[in-house]
């Protein structure tokens, strides 16, 4: 069965397609029996999807990231992953009537709306210090805030993902601050808004909020270590509180928890231990979702990489 203008979201085993995608990822291989193929990654506004250009003749892709393309294959399930075989490709032209901006995947809030959350909740922080390098930093980087992703692949890897991260996070920090009211808001509220904001520093992002690649800095230090930087830099600016700027400091290290996955410290606070599970809670239940809104009532996901591949129901009983 052909279906024409199919969004991914909507993409089924068995199902041949054609329309219109961005190339997000594109990478020449080569397989076991040592021919050539194009391994792709296409968007759209309802996700992304695997796909392949099996025995491809030329040296090197004819196609780049960041294109727009008509495409028509088959989809097939690899791995309880759904994958497109691509049996034509061509770059879009004018006759196709089509823009890129309408296919690329962002934030469900528009990113003006969400930078107004953030103030917000900078404006109630009632600490001097934490505020006014909390503010120093995001007036620093709200051109960029507008259209970043929050990460190249995985979770909030979207346009404007990283504003949807952050604002999202704010919202669980308050009302778990309601159920602990012993929890320093001022730094759990100054710790969400930083603790993700040097992956500005860390990816090349166009302002389609498609990652080209990780800057040298992310390369070689991280956002990790570029947010503590920016941080001890503009705390000695601003002349703030030597322990306000390591209690800040202390929450954008630990945020990952293990030093496998880049903090060499655990949390010391009460707000740092907290907002790593905001973190991990907000791009589990975003990735959670994604999943979701593409699968059918009474059928499974496939498998979500973030959860080591498991495989979550969509339940019809509970309409």
């Amino acid at each position: 069965m052909l279906v024409e203008n199919a969004v991914i979201g909507n993409f089924r085993e068995g199902f041949t397609i054609q329309g219109y995608y961005i190339i997000k990822e594109v990478e020449l291989k080569k397989s076991k029996n040592n021919s050539k193929y194009l391994d792709m990654v296409l968007a759209d506004k309802t996700g992304e999807v695997n796909s392949k250009i099996w025995d491809y003749k030329l040296e090197e892709s004819e196609f780049s990231k960041n294109s727009l393309v008509k495409v028509k294959g088959e989809v097939i399930n690899y791995s309880n992953n759904l994958q497109l075989n691509i049996s034509k490709i061509r770059m879009t032209n004018e006759e196709d009537n089509v823009k890129i901006e309408d296919f690329v995947p962002a934030a469900p809030i528009p990113a003006e709306d969400m930078l107004n959350t953030i103030e917000n909740y900078i404006s109630r922080i009632e600490n001097k210090d934490i505020k006014n390098i909390v503010s120093y930093i995001i007036d620093e980087y709200r051109d960029k805030l507008i259209f970043y992703p929050a990460a190249m692949k995985n979770h909030h890897s979207i346009k404007g993902g990283l504003l949807y991260h952050v604002s999202t996070m704010l919202v669980l920090g308050e009302k778990i601050s309601q159920v602990y009211p012993f929890l320093n808001t001022d730094l759990l509220y100054a710790g969400i808004i930083l603790h993700d904001i040097a992956k500005i520093d860390e990816m090349d992002s166009s302002e389609l909020g498609i990652v080209e690649d990780y800057t040298f800095e992310g390369k070689m230090l991280g956002h990790i270590i570029e947010g503590i930087k920016n941080i001890e830099i503009v705390g000695e600016k601003l002349k703030a509180d030597r322990e306000i700027v390591l209690l800040l400091e202390h929450m954008v290290l630990t945020h990952h928890y293990e030093p496998e996955y880049g903090s060499p410290k655990k949390p010391m606070l009460k707000e740092a231990e907290i907002l790593h599970y905001i973190d991990k809670i907000d791009a589990t239940m975003f990735d959670i979702g994604k999943a979701l809104s593409d699968t059918p009532k009474g059928e499974f996901t496939d498998g979500i990489w973030t959860l080591d591949k498991r495989r979550i129901y969509n339940p019809k009983a509970l309409d």
